[in-house]
């Protein structure tokens, strides 16, 4: 449950937000000031805080200002009479996400809150505290880490979500680049306008200027009507130009003009469009190697790189792997309706080793291949795809038909089995299978052994002597024997009941 603290004077408002808030199931403590309200913010973690604007001992807007020196991911709602509406909108530029006028409806609150916490998911937990940034909005996408290198990205977006500049992402393909982008403009004060996105590198250029300006009727073939671009569109809000290192150099004067000027002139039209609109752009491109050679304009890659946001690789970010794989096993459990727990050592070694040259795009793609092909609780090194064990550090994963060597307290004792389950020459053994005269020799990674020339007999006796040694390994342990002899839960307790085993027998 979310914890609210609600900061007000007056005892009646203050009991009354506190009975409204919990009856909807949230944790609400109390402050009477703002100075109250810092301090209990400095003690403990709170998901928002509920403050009117005049108090004794420090106002709304003071304690505001402290509260997000501590905790800039803290969300902060202010209360405020109609006649200090003044106040909330400078609250509102001080970091608020948003502001009431009094009296209060708990309705309206209890809405109001929601979104609030709907964009705090966007850094809920974040580089200050733990290593998830989500997306709010009506985004169900999330951005985690909690590396030294994210927490450097995470730190810029809460300053870039407070002001209007121009914003330049760069980054490989597939470290999220728009997933920054949208936590931005969630979190930014356009949070409630639209945020449009446009991928230049997938439009012809000779179309890209009339999907960005638009164009009147007959500006050139087929244009049939009247259409507005992506710009317009997405006025009053923020538009998302992916992959800008990719446009030609007519286009980067007309976008320099809309970021210079506000305006623009749709295609084939004499009239001028004034535009209200935050531009975020990306890309993976050189930009510096570009403007030497003349590919991209200098003053355009200013006009975007003010407080510029690099994201960093997924291999320079080891330390967030983890953190991703849970994420996206919470996240596919609950598409696929499904309780994968977890990933085996093995399975996380090979991925904390792999390059990842698709970044945490590829990731996403090697767990939800993992989701198809497993049938146990864990993620096995077997489930991943066979490029990246192939792939791992240059060498090639532990396979079944390879011959790299495992370590040996993973091993099952095949000369073992074969002295348990082919200690008697009259065809019969302590399995209490009767194998029959006929017998042929097998070899597995050069140990050789006996058994009945029948296979579904030979399979019965291997198996049920497998499963013993791996229930002797690991102390009659069931998830554990699963996991380690890499046997679906459901097989390993048909077989037990097939074979009459009884696990307590090896505890």
């Amino acid at each position: 449950m979310h914890k609210v603290l609600v900061v007000d004077d007056d005892k009646v408002l203050q009991e009354s937000v506190k009975q409204a808030l919990e009856f909807h199931h949230f944790i609400v403590e109390v402050a009477d000031n703002g100075r109250e309200a810092v301090n209990a913010v400095l003690r403990q973690k709170y998901d928002l805080v509920v403050m009117d604007v005049n108090m004794p001992e420090m106002t709304g807007i003071e304690a505001l200002v402290e509260i997000k020196k501590h905790d800039p991911s803290i969300i902060v709602l202010i209360l405020t009479a109609y006649s200090n509406v003044g106040d909330a909108v400078k609250a509102v530029k001080e970091g608020a996400y948003n502001y009431l006028e009094k009296p209060i409806q708990s309705d309206n609150l209890v809405a109001l809150i929601k979104r609030a916490l709907k964009a705090r998911s966007l850094v809920e937990t974040s580089a200050f505290s733990a290593p998830k940034l989500s997306l709010g909005g009506e985004s169900s996408d999330s951005f985690v880490g909690e590396s030294h290198e994210m927490k450097k990205v995470f730190n810029i977006i809460y300053k870039l979500a407070q002001v209007n500049t121009p914003v330049l992402i760069r980054g490989e393909s597939g470290t999220g680049k728009e997933l920054v982008a949208k936590a931005i403009h969630y979190n930014g004060p356009r949070k409630d306008g639209k945020f449009v996105t446009i991928n230049l590198a997938a439009i012809p250029d000779t179309l890209i200027e009339s999907e960005l300006f638009g164009h009147e009727k007959g500006a050139f073939t087929g244009a049939s009507e009247r259409k507005i671009g992506k710009f317009q569109y997405a006025d009053g809000g923020t538009i998302f130009l992916d992959e800008i290192g990719d446009v030609g150099p007519q286009m980067q004067v007309k976008l320099l003009r809309v970021l210079q000027e506000r305006s623009f002139t749709p295609v084939g039209s004499n009239r001028t469009v004034n535009v209200d609109v935050r531009v975020i752009a990306a890309s993976h491109k050189h930009f510096e190697e570009m403007i030497k050679v003349g590919t991209f304009r200098e003053d355009l890659f200013y006009r975007l790189n003010v407080l510029p946001v690099y994201l960093p690789p997924l291999r320079e970010r080891i330390s967030d792997i983890s953190h991703l794989v849970d994420y996206y096993i919470k996240y596919f459990n609950n598409v696929h309706n499904l309780s994968i727990k977890g990933v085996s050592p093995d399975a996380m070694k090979a991925m904390t080793d792999y390059a990842w040259p698709g970044n945490i795009r590829e990731l996403r793609n090697v767990i939800e291949h993992a989701f198809i092909v497993e049938y146990t609780d864990y993620i096995g090194l077997m489930s991943l795809p066979e490029t990246l064990r192939k792939n791992i550090k240059g060498h090639l994963a532990a396979d079944p038909n390879s011959d790299t060597e495992r370590d040996n307290s993973e091993m099952i004792d095949l000369d073992g089995i074969k002295n348990s389950v082919l200690d008697r020459e009259d065809g019969t053994n302590t399995s209490g299978i009767n194998t029959g005269d006929a017998k042929f020799t097998f070899t597995i990674k050069n140990r050789s052994t006996e058994v009945s020339m029948d296979f579904q007999v030979a399979k019965d006796i291997f198996e049920k002597e497998f499963i013993i040694q791996a229930l002797m390994m690991n102390k009659g342990k069931i998830n554990q024997t699963a996991l380690k002899a890499n046997i679906p839960k459901k097989t390993l307790l048909r077989k037990i009941e097939k074979y009459e085993i009884n696990p307590k027998e090896y505890y």
